[in-house]
């Protein structure tokens, strides 16, 4: 399928559970352009050598600023002379997240999740650990807007904006073939992190599911996703998705029936044991369902001794 609408897949082994990233390549307006890049590591460097050496890539565009598809941006940038397009709102976190000034309030933040001994920083010097992987950062030249129509291979694709995996997530959708680049929005096989990380928008898990109900109403047929393999039917995996998160909300309400912190609520939801940087996911997501419920007025919050506390209505 992806041969036959002229896109190329880039699969790009990253370091985590979650073992890869699919990025892509296929002739643009002008020269070739690029959909995501990897990490700025050396396996990426070594994947995309030969594609640029063998092709001109005029433009490089980010669906959004999660490391794993916009790290290796700006190196890419700087061996193309690529213009790098994404949304504003996903370019201004992706140059100041792991910047120190925000570095020290997401600190503040972990302290307030009632998380034993000195895990609050582990967690920001996990987060702060991903700063090479993402510099130099990628100077963009056109920030995305909702609705504009971009050439990739054969096809020209709109520009969907589905916040919720992150603020300034976009998906790509050509309508008269039911062709939808789902990106992280929508995968095959897990539920994509819908996390709280103490910026950006309050209740992300609200977000994700207007962005689901948004696809929804496109019924792709074909979805290419950023992790996985390609499948059919996007509205079947949306109401798998939609009724998965319900069920966590349900979870979670239960578990704040008496007040509970957090890191109390994110110990019940994910019981296996977690490295440092599947926690900081851990905890985003918590915060994510619980924020939920409380702008749903389902829960309470209050502020004792630094640490919050939920409890259901």
């Amino acid at each position: 399928m992806l041969h036959d609408i002229g896109v190329t897949q880039v699969t790009i082994p990253l370091p985590f559970r979650l073992n890869h990233v699919n990025c892509f390549i296929a002739e643009g307006a002008k020269g070739r352009t690029i959909i995501d890049t990897g990490l700025n590591n050396e396996v990426s460097r070594e994947i995309w050598k030969p594609y640029i050496d063998k092709h001109e890539i005029s433009t490089i565009i980010l669906t959004h600023l999660h490391p794993d598809h916009y790290g290796y941006g700006g190196t890419l940038q700087r061996l193309t002379n690529a213009d790098v397009w994404m949304t504003k709102v996903d370019d201004h976190a992706g140059t100041t997240f792991w910047e120190p000034e925000s570095l020290a309030k997401v600190k503040q933040h972990y302290d307030t999740c009632g998380i034993p001994e000195q895990g609050a920083d582990e967690l920001t010097s996990d987060e702060g650990s991903f700063n090479p992987r993402v510099k130099p950062y990628p100077q963009v030249s056109r920030h995305l807007e909702e609705g504009e129509k971009i050439l990739i291979g054969k096809n020209e694709y709109e520009v969907i904006f589905t916040p919720g995996h992150s603020d300034g997530l976009i998906c790509l959708y050509n309508k008269e073939n039911g062709i939808l680049f789902s990106t992280d929005h929508i995968l095959p096989k897990i539920t994509p992190n819908i996390s709280y990380w103490f910026r950006g928008i309050p209740n992300p898990l609200e977000a994700f599911f207007h962005s689901l109900k948004k696809i929804e109403l496109l019924n792709a047929e074909y979805v290419i996703p950023s992790h996985g393999k390609p499948f059919q039917n996007a509205n079947k995996r949306i109401r798998e998705l939609i009724s998965h998160h319900h069920d966590r909300l349900d979870e979670v309400y239960e578990y704040i029936k008496s007040p509970a912190t957090i890191y109390q609520v994110s110990k019940q939801l994910f019981k296996k044991p977690l490295t440092t940087h599947e926690m900081r996911f851990a905890l985003g997501e918590t915060i994510a369902h619980l924020e939920y419920l409380y702008f749903n007025n389902q829960c309470e919050k209050s502020l004792e001794n630094n640490t919050w506390y939920y409890h259901a209505k």
